[in-house]
């Protein structure tokens, strides 16, 4: 199964990965899953991080590819496929990094690990 991590369930996977549902943690654990993490995630943690809304054990450029290699996830970059398909989503969700991960979810077949209930009205499958 092709898994991506939104944001949350990223940095919770990274710095508390004890808070994650049980079943979730399987899910990551599981070496016949290919794992995934956006750049888009990476982008938002470092808005949020230098708002000083969410604290980051060590600076993005560290802390991203660590959680990528830790939990041997390949990097989806920002594509111009994804954004057009952004373009295409009803507007459901207001998030424009949720709905940036919502379209690569779509274009790359994964099911998206979140706690974001909103996920699944664009037809998204989703864990958590």
């Amino acid at each position: 199964m092709n898994v991506l991590l939104d944001t949350v369930a990223l940095y919770r996977a990274t710095v508390t990965p004890e808070s994650l549902p049980r079943a979730v943690q399987e899910l990551l654990l599981n070496e016949s899953n290919a794992l995934f993490v956006s750049l888009v995630s990476a982008w938002e943690l470092a808005i949020k991080s230098s708002l000083g809304k969410l604290p980051l054990p060590c600076p993005i450029g560290e802390l991203f590819p660590q959680a990528a290699r830790d939990l041997l996830a390949q990097q989806l970059e920002i594509d111009l496929n994804a954004v057009a398909r952004v373009a295409e989503l009803p507007p459901l969700h207001r998030d424009p990094f949720d709905r940036l991960i919502i379209a690569q979810a779509l274009l790359h077949e994964c099911t998206v690990v979140t706690s974001d209930t909103q996920f699944a009205a664009y037809g998204v499958n989703v864990i958590w």
